[in-house]
């Protein structure tokens, strides 16, 4: 009986020495300052972003636009590895991850300090200085951009910057593509907690948005030159004579104006800049000096320009200038 107690209290003491064991390997791992800031990381890792919002101390700037604090626009972590865990007289650990975005090797220090424990056994820890940073955006020609292909539509005025909530660290792409523009994409790695950076989205038309007014501006010259007038009705061209016309205008587009797409002052409007065609006009002309009739047979000079807007569906709306 005696060896059987002596027994059964090795085996309890085995068991309790076992328990702090275990929790005092989980105080330094998972529970710990480091393993805290790691839960983070593997939230943003696992593009879990409703995860890492909820960790404590993840707070959002006041009024600043949170669109991209989701999961779509978390872009990838790799290699991330634990630097240190110090901490201060008053308790604040200071964390210091390395890990690459995108080819680039990266470090961020994360401040957090425990602020309870669970069961008095395991700790919990916040956030001292809220891992977020904030993207200051300033598009230009168009309010909308995406960001690591996250849509986003920007409220600011005109070529003005807006301010975005995102997660550091992050590696986020801005870019632009629709149907008829495009914007060359901008990787920005954002690393540093509370920092604001800079990104500018310069949208561009594309060469379908050329092509496609290219191609209604060369339907529309043509069908101006089947007008058997001297003044095509809405046209560019056209050409007047102080002599009598004694037979029947013929026009045919001899060169069409050079096509190009820049933006106009306004967002969301673009203009085709000053550029010139040729018509070329045959048709009898009576001199009425002397009775003489000639051909008038020769290239006749046009100028064009216009601004565009792009409407719902993409539809193109193309208005003259002159």
């Amino acid at each position: 009986m005696r060896r059987a107690l002596i027994t059964w209290t090795i085996g309890f003491a085995l068991l309790i020495a076992a328990f702090f064991a275990t929790v005092g390997i989980l105080d330094a791992t998972i529970y710990s300052a480091h393993g805290f800031v790691s839960s983070y990381f593997d939230a943003l890792n696992r593009h879990d972003a409703t995860t890492a919002r909820e960790l404590s101390g993840v707070r959002a700037p006041d009024q600043t636009a949170s669109n991209l604090l989701t999961d779509d626009a978390l872009g990838t972590i790799a290699g991330i590895r634990l630097v240190h865990d110090s901490s201060d007289s008053a308790g604040v650990h200071t964390v210091t991850y390395s890990y690459h975005l995108g080819k680039t090797q990266e470090m961020t220090d994360f401040s957090v300090r425990q602020t309870s424990a669970f069961l008095g056994l395991f700790p919990r820890w916040t956030f001292v200085k809220s891992p977020l940073a904030t993207v200051s955006v300033s598009v230009l020609h168009d309010p909308d951009f995406r960001v690591n292909g996250t849509n986003v539509t920007t409220t600011a005025k005109h070529d003005a910057a807006a301010s975005f909530v995102v997660f550091a660290p992050g590696l986020y792409t801005f870019d632009h593509k629709s149907e008829y523009l495009v914007a060359t994409a901008v990787d920005v790695p954002v690393t540093d907690p509370g920092s604001v950076t800079p990104v500018q989205v310069d949208v561009e038309a594309n060469a379908t948005f050329v092509k496609e007014v290219t191609d209604q501006l060369d339907k529309y010259f043509e069908q101006c030159a089947t007008q058997k007038v001297l003044l095509p009705t809405a046209c560019p061209f056209g050409k007047s004579f102080v002599n009598r016309v004694v037979s029947t205008p013929s026009w045919t587009v001899k060169t069409d104006p050079r096509i190009s797409i820049v933006p106009d002052q306004d967002s969301g409007t673009w203009l085709v800049p000053n550029s010139t065609g040729k018509a070329h006009l045959k048709v009898r002309v009576q001199s009425l000096f002397d009775g003489s009739v000639s051909t008038f047979d020769r290239d006749v000079p046009f100028q064009i320009s216009y601004s565009i807007s792009i409407g719902s569906n993409n539809h193109l709306t193309i208005t003259s200038l002159y």
